[in-house]
C-alpha cells in the first residue's frame, strides 16, 4: 500500500479497488473492523474510519448485527449519472449510431495531464467518436481516459456500446464537472459534423471523477444549435474531491 497516504485512506483504496475490479460484488460482505485490524495491522479507530467513510460515500452499507456489505450502486439515486448520448437520443425516439475515429494509448501531456491531475507521460487512452442521430452527425466525442482506471478500454467495441456506458459500468462515477463554451470549430470538426461555413460549435468540456480522483477528460463538440448545460455536483454525504491544487476546468484551453 502507498505509505504516503493515511492508513484509513489506504484501507479505503484497497476496498474500493476490490469493488472496481469486481472481486467484491454488490451485496458481498466486506471485512469487518476486527478482520481489518487483524489482517491489516491497523488500529480499531483506523478501521472504523475507513468503513464509516466508505458508507458515507455510498460504497458500502452497514447493517447493524449483520456486518458491512457492498452497496448496489445501480440503486443509489444520489450518485451522479453522466448522461449517455445513446440514451438521450433513444429518449427522443430516434436512432443512435456512432463511428470510431480513434482508439489508442497515449502519454498524457499538457492540458490532458493537468485536467486528469497526473504526471506528464502517464498512460491514458484517447477515444474519438462521431455520434449520429437518425444518420445526422450531432456530436464529436474527444475523450481521454486514465489507463489505470479502465485498463481494458482498448478492447471494447465503441460502435456497439458508448464510452460513457462502458466507463460507468467499470466503476460508479461519483462526480462530474462540465463547462460549455461557444467556439469556432477547426476544419476536422466542421467536416465531421457537416457544419456550415461560419457556424459556431458548442463545446462541452467534461471531467468525471471516481474513487476520489479525475478519471476522464472529454471535449464534446456539437453544432451550435444543439447543446446541454449542467453543473458540478457532489452527492450528499460525499466530500468534494476537488482540491485547490487541481486545475479548474475553466482554466483549460478549448
Amino acid at each position: 500500500m502507498n505509505t504516503g497516504k493515511p492508513r484509513y485512506q489506504q484501507l479505503k483504496d484497497l476496498i474500493i479497488g476490490r469493488i472496481s475490479t469486481g472481486e467484491l460484488q454488490p451485496a458481498d460482505r466486506v471485512p469487518s473492523e476486527n478482520e481489518l485490524v487483524e489482517s491489516m495491522q491497523v488500529s480499531r479507530m483506523t478501521a472504523n474510519r475507513a468503513l464509516r467513510e466508505l458508507h458515507d460515500e455510498g460504497y458500502v452499507e452497514r447493517i447493524a448485527g449483520r456486518g458491512t456489505f457492498v452497496a448496489d450502486f445501480r440503486s443509489q439515486s444520489h450518485l451522479l449519472e453522466v448522461q449517455n448520448i445513446a440514451d438521450e437520443i433513444a429518449g427522443r425516439g430516434h436512432s443512435h449510431t456512432s463511428t470510431v475515429v480513434r482508439q489508442s494509448r497515449q502519454h498524457a501531456r499538457g492540458e490532458v495531464a493537468k485536467a486528469l491531475h497526473v504526471e506528464q507521460g502517464t498512460d491514458v487512452f484517447h477515444l474519438m467518436l462521431v455520434h449520429y442521430e437518425n444518420g445526422a452527425p450531432v456530436q464529436v466525442e474527444d475523450r481521454h481516459v486514465l489507463a489505470s482506471f479502465a485498463p481494458h478500454c482498448l478492447e471494447q467495441d465503441f460502435e456497439q456500446v458508448t464510452p460513457s456506458a462502458y466507463l460507468t459500468a467499470v466503476a460508479p462515477l461519483q462526480e462530474a464537472e462540465q463547462v460549455v463554451r461557444a467556439a469556432m470549430p477547426n476544419p476536422a470538426i466542421k467536416q465531421r459534423l457537416h457544419m456550415d461555413e461560419g457556424e459556431p460549435a458548442l463545446v462541452v468540456i467534461r471531467r468525471t471523477w471516481s474513487q476520489g480522483r479525475p478519471v476522464t477528460f472529454s471535449r464534446l463538440h456539437h453544432p451550435g444549435s444543439r447543446y446541454e448545460l449542467t453543473a458540478h455536483y457532489t452527492p450528499p454525504g460525499t466530500s468534494r474531491s476537488t482540491s485547490p491544487d487541481v486545475v479548474q476546468l475553466e482554466q483549460l484551453e478549448q
